[in-house]
């Protein structure tokens, strides 16, 4: 009916149907969207029309639909269904996107929509809730399939087929024994390629890689990456099973951590995107700026310090753009190949001293090309080969204090558990203009009987 068709001339059918009150019709188009084009479809259309959108949803389908939007429009389906839908939607959706969601709620709110909510359903949230935020517990779901090492490859696949629809995953069974403890893991390939007869103890994997429920997400994401699992589960400090993490979840934690440093390495605060409103984008930037303007203003008072010498070589202030810019431009790179780098890799003494030696080398390759070719063009300029060198020699050092500037600022951070990521670009270069600003003057003041 609608393969092929467009989003936008699927939502205006969908917006006819909705006028015509064809339920049928709405749902038949509905079984061959996906929930994301569902969620799509649904911000888009015009207020008065979500209201019977939502409620010719089915219930499943309202769950799928609540873990594709974000927390605001969550809230206002939240609104239109009342607390007694809203409770059996909720029943539906996967726990770890529903703790998110309640986490965001005030108590009182949380408390009334977990009272209508199923027994067990209801407590597994509660026990995601009590572990800290961006934690391997935090994110996981309870809804898995776990077996006994006791079970035929028959009775797994039985037990399979019946918890199928209830799992969000069915890649891996999860082997425990009687004191629910992780004791190997089977593949869903292990079990179609075994024989029927055969024991689950002799085709399990026994090392089973697991995080506990206090690892940090960011080390989770990791440990997927490494290991190209499509989920991982998670075990209490005495190795009980208590929930998986799956790849969905994986790649919401790496987009989110993405995010997060993008922000702290632009100085941008909090989240924002194409929708904060003018103020509160301000609001969000302004903090960082006015810290870095008054940091800046060190820059000047350097400036006022060396009056004299601009005074006598007025050329000198040709080049200081170029070498504060350069200089906050190589302590950017650096910084973004350190934050990006600590995220994949385990930090040792060894890393750390080959990192700095790297780019210490990167520094002086960097420094000796542009020195060279500032150089030649301040000769060819100004036609004097004393300023040449006293830029070219200004750069060369700039360069590498930049570039070791970007790479062990974060470095400290990192070691004193903040977050490298807040030596963000704009904080690297206007240290950088500092220390630039200093080295350019003190060279120039060195030489300054030769440039007169």
């Amino acid at each position: 009916m609608i393969k092929n068709m467009t989003q936008a001339e699927i939502s205006l059918h969908i917006i006819k149907v909705l006028k015509e009150n064809k339920k049928a019709e709405f749902e038949a188009i509905l079984e061959e969207l996906q929930p994301y084009d569902i969620a799509k479809i649904y911000e888009g259309l015009p207020e008065k029309h979500k209201a019977k959108f939502l409620l010719f949803l089915k219930n499943d389908l309202l769950a799928d639909l609540m873990e594709e939007l974000d927390k605001d429009e969550q809230l206002e389906v939240l609104n239109k269904l009342g607390i007694e839908k809203s409770s059996k939607i909720l029943d539906l959706m996967d726990n770890d996107d529903l703790a998110l969601l309640l986490h965001e709620l005030s108590p009182e709110k949380m408390d009334s929509l977990l009272s209508g909510m199923k027994a067990e359903e209801s407590t597994a949230v509660k026990d995601i809730l009590n572990y800290p935020p961006e934690t391997a517990g935090r994110i996981m779901t309870n809804r898995f399939v776990w077996i006994r090492n006791y079970f035929s490859v028959r009775e797994a696949v039985d037990k399979l087929k019946i918890f199928a629809e209830f799992a969000e995953t069915i890649n891996y069974l999860y082997v425990i024994d009687e004191e629910r403890k992780l004791v190997g893991v089977v593949s869903y390939r292990d079990l179609l390629l075994a024989d029927m007869d055969e024991k689950i103890n002799d085709i399990m994997y026994e090392r089973v890689i697991s995080v506990l429920v206090a690892t940090d997400q960011e080390v989770v994401a990791r440990t997927a990456e490494r290991y190209d699992f499509l989920a991982i589960p998670v075990v209490d400090d005495k190795n009980v099973l208590v929930g998986i993490v799956t790849v969905d979840d994986i790649i919401d934690v790496v987009i989110r951590e993405a995010n997060e440093d993008i922000e702290k390495l632009s100085a941008s605060g909090k989240a924002i995107d194409f929708d904060t409103k003018i103020f509160v984008a301000a609001a969000r930037r302004l903090p960082w700026l006015i810290l870095l303007l008054f940091i800046g203003l060190i820059s000047g008072r350097i400036i006022s310090s060396f009056e004299d010498t601009l005074k006598q070589v007025v050329a000198l202030a040709f080049f200081m753009p170029m070498i504060a810019g350069m200089t906050g431009n190589t302590g950017t790179q650096s910084l973004a190949v350190v934050v990006r780098g600590l995220i994949s890799h385990d930090i040792d003494k060894g890393v750390v001293t080959r990192l700095i030696a790297r780019e210490f080398g990167v520094g002086i390759t960097i420094g000796v090309t542009c020195a060279v070719l500032i150089s030649v063009i301040a000769y060819i300029w100004q036609g004097n080969m004393i300023l040449g060198a006293v830029v070219g020699c200004s750069l060369f050092f700039t360069l590498i204090i930049g570039t070791l500037a970007g790479t062990i600022i974060p470095l400290i951070l990192y070691r004193f558990n903040v977050d490298p990521a807040v030596a963000s670009g704009p904080l690297i270069t206007t240290l950088n203009d500092i220390f630039s600003l200093m080295t350019y003057f003190g060279i120039a003041s060195m030489f300054l009987h030769y440039l007169i």
